[in-house]
């Protein structure tokens, strides 16, 4: 059978990470290098715009790797 406290508790957490995460996306304006990085993919050609911020993506990949981590080691305690 669930335990629906620890149901409860995933939920919380899951609130407190989306939370943030539209904290971060608010926020994003006034990061001036966010999307601006170098690697990242801008072309232009007349009507046509392509944009792919591949090193933007790697580096928050890298940020929320260590984040996860940190809180799946402490969470073991």
């Amino acid at each position: 059978m669930f335990d629906f406290t620890s149901i409860g508790k995933i939920l919380i957490i899951f609130g407190v990470i989306i939370a943030a995460v539209g904290s971060l996306l608010l926020l994003s304006k006034h990061i001036p290098w966010l999307g601006k990085l170098p690697g990242d993919i801008y072309i232009k050609k007349g009507n046509f715009s392509f944009y792919f911020p591949i090193v933007t993506c790697i580096i928050i990949s890298i940020i929320l790797t260590l984040i996860f981590t940190l809180i799946r080691l402490f969470g073991r305690r």
